[in-house]
């Protein structure tokens, strides 16, 4: 006996469809959706499917809705780190999987930082180089929460000197998820001292533009992390 196909409710068929036209390009960032009515009558569905949809579609940061006269829904202008956020969902479940782990995560650290060192020291404006001065921490006397996030600022920092989006908006997931609560547990020392000077060459390499000896400082921090975390 076959087993009956189970369909998704209607405002997550609605909800699918919008996504695809934007996903697509069928609906381009800050063009406004049909109305609430409109939708209704075309896809045959109640105003609260309607409404459903659109509260899923704004709560993945694909569409923005405002009230008034002139409001209604608008498809989002892309954001890397709002979009980052859904991927840090991703990377965060994986990583408690039994099929990614730290490995893994370093290894595409190493991918994405590497490269992305050598454009930002080419690519970088002085706008860069203030934000990456501010995310500077002194391991003396900052606490661990306050050196995990300013390393993520940091390299977000970097990604985002590269002056391409897409750098940032993959990297900043794996910030999160390369320092669960078991690595920071383990961690020796003089880590954060290590973090902290590595941090401080590349931003001198970046400060001099100069591209290969901001990859080299790169390549051995992820080497650094590699080899005291495995």
């Amino acid at each position: 006996m076959t087993g009956s196909v189970v369909r998704p409710p209607a405002y997550q068929q609605l909800a699918d469809e919008l996504r695809a036209d934007i996903t697509s390009g069928r609906l381009q960032p800050g063009e406004r959706l049909p109305p609430e009515p409109e939708l209704c009558v075309k896809i045959g569905v109640s105003r609260s499917t309607v409404r459903e949809a659109l509260r899923l579609l704004a709560s993945q940061h694909l569409i923005v809705t405002t009230r008034g006269v002139t409001g209604g829904s608008f498809v989002s202008h892309p954001d890397a780190t709002q979009l980052a956020d859904g991927l840090s969902t991703g990377f965060a479940l994986l990583t408690h999987s039994a099929h990614v782990g730290l490995a893994d995560l370093l290894e595409l650290r190493r991918a994405l930082e590497v490269p992305a060192a050598g454009l930002a020291a080419l690519r970088r404006t002085d706008a860069h180089l203030i934000e990456l001065r501010g995310a500077l921490f002194d391991p003396a006397i900052d606490d661990i929460d306050t050196m995990l996030a300013a390393h993520t600022v940091f390299h977000r920092a970097v990604a985002k000197a590269t002056g391409n989006p897409l750098f940032e908006l993959v990297g900043t997931p794996l910030y999160h998820a390369s320092y669960g609560e078991e690595v920071i547990g383990g961690l020796p020392e003089g880590y954060w001292n290590r973090i902290d000077a590595d941090h401080r060459t590349l931003l001198s390499c970046l400060a001099q533009q100069d591209a290969e000896g901001a990859t080299r400082s790169a390549a051995q921090h992820i080497d650094f992390i590699a080899e005291t975390v495995r």
